[in-house]
């Protein structure tokens, strides 16, 4: 009932919530799947075979391309790849982005709730919830883009209403290719390393900023200081 009520935070009700880095590497672990089914799925997109051969006969046409390859006649459509399930997906990895970031909405997610009882028999560490949530804008950031890619003319559409004129295309694919690709494998990487090494890119970008001085929040775990918690 405890892990219930406080899910993966020390304190629900405190200004700057601190969370369980051990639940949420186990998140991290869980929703490891998304960018890796992702990742294969925009792979078949982009070098996969934009041909799919109907009829039976192959006919030799006796000719030859420049290259010296003989030439053969086949019945043949070109590929359409229907991407609604993969929209839903990522509609529900950029929900678990943005719900982690808030005490309220993680009570919606069920990652959290998962990735908070298997932690909940391990000695926690806690960190600030601050840097994580720099960390999952950068995740949302990366979800948001392959949304697009996906789905270029819906996206074409509120541009073009909003700016009252084509601006963006409707009938081709304004982004290229491998924007998205390059962009999943990074998160793939990413996610990898808070899973496996408990590295936290973000968080560790975010303790740059601050050094930097463009954001005004400590992080403090980035900065490696100690911190004595009274259970």
């Amino acid at each position: 009932m405890n892990t219930f009520k406080n899910l993966w935070f020390l304190d629900p009700t405190a200004d700057k919530p601190y969370i369980n880095d051990i639940a949420v590497r186990i998140r991290a672990g869980l929703l490891l799947i998304i960018p890796l089914y992702m990742s294969f799925t925009l792979y078949e997109a982009i070098f996969g075979s934009h041909w799919i051969v109907t009829g039976n006969l192959i006919k030799d046409t006796f000719d030859t391309d420049f290259d010296g390859h003989i030439l053969y006649s086949v019945e043949a459509i070109r590929r359409t790849v229907e991407y609604s399930k993969q929209t839903m997906l990522l509609w529900y990895a950029l929900f678990e982005m943005l719900s982690g970031m808030f005490v309220f909405t993680s009570r919606l997610s069920p990652t959290v709730l998962i990735s908070s009882f298997l932690a909940k028999n391990h000695e926690p560490v806690w960190k600030p919830l601050t840097p994580k949530r720099f960390a999952w804008t950068i995740g949302a950031s990366f979800i948001s883009v392959c949304l697009i890619f996906f789905n270029p003319e819906v996206f074409a559409g509120w541009v073009n209403t909003i700016a009252g004129h084509q601006w963006l295309p409707t009938t081709a694919n304004y982004m290229p290719k491998w924007i998205p690709l390059v962009l999943v494998w990074v998160c793939f990487g990413f996610m990898w390393m808070e899973t496996v090494m408990g590295f936290c890119v973000g968080c560790k970008v975010h303790s740059l900023l601050v050094k930097l001085g463009w954001l005004q929040e400590e992080c403090e775990a980035c900065n490696n200081l100690s911190w004595n918690v009274k259970t």
